[in-house]
Formats: structure tokens, C-alpha cells, sequence
């Protein structure tokens, strides 16, 4: 028996859309709408609204489409830069395995490497180490066209209006503000999904010009010359710092609260089928005892990232120095830490996300209804965790619950699809491992909720189906 060839020699992505496109066929995908049409209005009643097209965005979309359910994106960026891939990310390549199949739904023609290989053959896959960013982001892009994802760019949610039937989305658009109205909505916001970047008290009083956080959207040729320290350890003070470095900085000095770096990636220790489909299933305890362990421990920076910083010798590795103090003195910044006082032309916080609904207006209307996880768990002494703490408590189809059972009636009608799902779902909702198994439960849990509330509408259509098989003269009457 041979084994299956693969796409190699080069076809062209041509060959691999057909090849889809018989997948998708022979699988009778996608399935008919069935979700019964409204108006809201006088506007279309969508069956679900996705904010934010990332990768979870359309990895949700599809998966609601393959399931006969209409779904639309709307999403702030322009077209094409959705995500962080093409903005704000910094890594030369991704940290994944370049392997996994991410949201390609099971299906092999889906696939990154599948898509990688209709353009340049298997013997370069082969060699392929790790996917480079903009490579991946090139990838989305195709995923979104070849499964004609509905997705309108520059569209800013500023509000989310939860009602008893349906949800109201009020957006500003390049055709000026509207109103969106659709039965579900799903937040697919990503690792920043409830809140923004997490800044250190210590820089609320330096002026703004004088530091960046790691996900800020800025030019670092403006670095050219000055002394930077970048704040933090993880991937994302790696790729800050190598960055910068690469773009002319005199000096970065990373300052790095723990005595050492993190070795052991304990998350990708978790990563298996039955983590993925089980931590939804466990008890509290355990949920948080897994995900406080892993925070605590840390995920540590990929080697490739350390090397980038490390082959430049105007780097330094600040170990055991934490920050205590950020003042402005003559135009620069003297960070005081345990070690000796820096004095610096720039900061860069790379101190990660934070739950932070006073940095998010369009959450302003349902924030003080969310029940969190401090609202139902609380954990041993020692195990205190503000992340897990702050945590929306969802329910099996990660949907927000009330505070006060009553308090915001529709307000379950919101799906969180982002990270901060993680304590109660695991990591489903963002990263590349199972944001497939993610997508399929949200889309197969929507189906059924979708189809119980409108179950009187399917029962009369049924009543009223009259499409006959047979037609009486198959046969003559005894």
C-alpha cells in the first residue's frame, strides 16, 4: 500500500480550492439556512453577529455557516489586517508547531501546510522550521476568500444593546453609524477580548511620549538611537526588544522581575485530546488549580525569540530587577530597581492583557451584569489569581450569565469566543492547538439554541411540509 500523495510538485492553489470545493461537496457543506428569517426595524435579523475577525472570528463564521446559520463579521481593521499578525505583532515566526491544523475545521485541504505546499511543494515544507507571521497572516487571508466569509472591515462597535429576543449592535461604519440586529452575537476579540493592555501603576504619571505597551501600533525606527528598557520577560518583550534593536536603538536593556527565565512551557504540557475536550467538564477546583498552576509557572519565551535579542551586543539581560520606580528627569527616565537606577530614553511595557471593562464603552452597558468567576469560586489560601478572579463565569456555549438572575434579560445571548473564556472552557477560544474544537462547540451550541427558541416556527413548518415521495399510482388497491 502506498501512501497518498500529497500536493507536490507544485499544483498551484487552484488545484487545492477544486480540491476543497470537493471536500465541501462531498460532505454536502454548507447546509441550507434553517434558521427562520426576521426583521428588525425594517433590517435583516442575523442569526449571529461576530465581533472581530481574527482567527477565532473565522474560524466561528465557518463553522456556523457549514451548520446552515448566517453569520456576518464586522470587524475595526482595515481589510486584510485583522488580528495582530500584520500590526502589532512583533515575533519573527509563530511559536506553534508548524503542524498543527488550527482553524482548519478537519479539513485537510484547510490546512496551513496545505496551503503552503500548493504554492511551494512538500520539499519545502520539509524544510520549513517555523511559520513566519506574515506567512500565516497571508493564510487567513486566503481562508477567508476561499470560504467567502461575510466580513465588513472598518466596523467599530460601540455598543451592545442586549434585548429579550435579539441582540442590537450599534456601530460607526465608513457609510456612517448603524444599528446591527441579530439573534446571537459572538465576541471573538481575541487575547485583549475584555479589557486592554495591563499597565503598571508606575507609568501613570510619565508622559505618554516617553513609553509604549508591547500591543501599541507604533513605528520603532523612531527607537533609532536612545536607550530603551523593555519591562517583562515573556515573547512579547523578546520581539519588542528585537525590534528595536533591529531598528537602530543604541542600547535595550530588559528588566526582568524573576531571578531567572521561565525554561519549562507547562500549557504545552497540558495540550492533549482529552485537556481540550474535558477541562470544560471538571470540577472548580480543578479548573482553577490547572489554569493558576500554569500562570504562576509562566509560558516561557521561544528560544528563537531569546537568540534574536541576544545576538545583538548592545542587549542586556537585567535579571532579579523588577521595577519600583519610573520618574522623568531632564527629559529621560531614571526605573529604579533593586539592582541600580537605568537611565533611559524610552519604556516598553510588555506586562501583558488585563479584564478591564472600563477600557472597553461598548461593554459599558452590560459589565455590571456579568457574573465572574469571584462571583462563584473562591480558592484555597494561596491559590488568590486577579486574571481567574476576573474571569467571565460562562455558560456550556460561552455564553455571558447574569450577576442577578434578571437583571439584563438577553444578556446570554452574548458569546464570549476569546481568551478570557479559558477558566471555564480551556483554551479553545484563541489559540492555533484546538481553536477548531472551540469553533465546533460555540457553532454546535448555537444550532441547538437557535432551534429550541424557535421551535414553535419549525413545528408549523413541518406541519406544513408537503413535498410527497410517493404519489398513489405505485400500486393498484386490493
Amino acid at each position: 500500500m502506498t501512501d497518498t500523495p500529497s500536493i507536490s510538485p507544485v499544483q498551484g492553489l487552484d488545484a487545492l480550492e477544486r480540491r476543497l470545493a470537493q471536500d465541501l461537496a462531498w460532505l454536502d457543506l454548507p447546509a441550507k439556512p434553517w434558521v427562520p428569517q426576521a426583521s428588525m426595524n425594517g433590517q435583516e435579523l442575523l442569526d449571529v453577529a461576530i465581533v472581530g475577525g481574527g482567527m477565532a472570528g473565522l474560524a466561528a463564521a465557518a463553522a456556523l455557516g457549514h451548520k446552515g446559520m448566517r453569520a456576518r463579521i464586522f470587524d475595526a481593521a482595515p481589510q486584510g489586517f485583522e488580528g495582530p499578525w500584520a500590526t502589532t505583532a512583533r515575533m519573527e515566526t509563530l511559536r506553534s508547531p508548524k503542524q498543527l491544523t488550527g482553524p482548519a475545521l478537519g479539513f485537510p485541504a484547510l490546512t496551513f501546510r496545505a496551503w503552503f505546499e500548493a504554492q511551494f511543494g512538500a520539499e519545502e515544507w520539509n524544510r520549513l522550521d517555523k511559520i513566519p507571521r506574515l506567512q500565516w497572516m497571508d493564510y487567513l487571508r486566503w481562508y477567508r476568500r476561499v470560504l467567502g466569509i461575510d466580513v465588513r472591515n472598518e466596523h467599530h462597535v460601540l455598543d451592545i444593546i442586549p434585548h429579550t429576543g435579539h441582540v442590537e449592535l450599534s456601530i460607526s461604519s465608513p457609510a456612517g453609524p448603524c444599528a446591527v440586529y441579530a439573534r446571537r452575537v459572538v465576541l471573538a476579540t481575541g487575547r485583549d477580548g475584555l479589557g486592554g493592555a495591563a499597565i503598571p501603576d508606575f507609568a501613570a504619571a510619565l508622559p505618554r511620549r516617553l513609553w509604549a505597551h508591547s500591543s501599541d501600533d507604533m513605528d520603532y525606527a523612531a527607537l533609532r538611537g536612545l536607550r530603551v528598557g523593555v519591562v517583562g520577560a515573556g515573547a512579547s518583550a523578546m520581539d519588542s526588544a528585537g525590534t528595536a534593536l533591529e531598528n537602530g536603538a543604541a542600547s535595550v536593556d530588559l528588566l526582568i522581575r524573576r531571578p531567572d527565565l521561565p525554561r519549562i512551557n507547562k500549557s504545552k504540557g497540558a495540550g492533549n485530546p482529552g485537556y481540550t475536550h474535558g477541562f470544560v467538564d471538571l470540577p472548580d477546583e480543578w479548573k482553577w488549580r490547572l489554569r493558576h498552576y500554569i500562570n504562576v509557572e509562566q509560558v516561557p519565551p521561544p528560544r528563537a525569540s531569546v537568540l534574536r535579542v541576544s545576538r545583538h551586543a548592545n542587549a542586556r539581560f537585567n535579571l532579579g530587577a523588577p521595577v519600583l520606580q519610573v520618574r522623568e528627569h531632564g527629559g529621560e527616565l531614571r526605573v529604579l530597581t533593586p539592582k541600580k537606577e537605568f537611565a533611559l530614553d524610552f519604556l516598553i511595557l510588555s506586562t501583558g492583557f488585563g479584564i478591564d471593562w472600563q477600557n472597553r464603552p461598548e461593554y459599558a452597558r452590560i459589565a455590571p451584569h456579568l457574573r465572574v468567576w469571584s462571583d462563584r469560586y473562591a480558592p484555597h489560601e494561596g491559590g488568590d489569581d486577579k486574571e481567574l478572579r476576573d474571569s467571565p463565569d460562562l455558560g456550556p456555549v460561552f455564553e455571558f450569565q447574569e450577576k442577578n438572575p434578571g437583571g439584563l434579560p438577553g444578556l446570554s445571548r452574548i458569546h464570549c469566543f476569546c481568551y478570557p473564556s479559558t477558566l471555564t472552557h480551556g483554551t479553545v477560544s484563541g489559540d492555533i492547538p484546538a481553536i477548531s474544537d472551540g469553533a465546533e462547540r460555540l457553532s454546535k451550541g448555537i444550532a441547538s439554541l437557535l432551534y429550541v427558541e424557535n421551535i414553535d416556527t419549525h413545528f408549523a413548518q413541518l406541519r406544513a411540509y408537503d413535498e410527497p415521495e410517493i404519489f398513489g399510482d405505485e400500486w393498484t388497491p386490493a
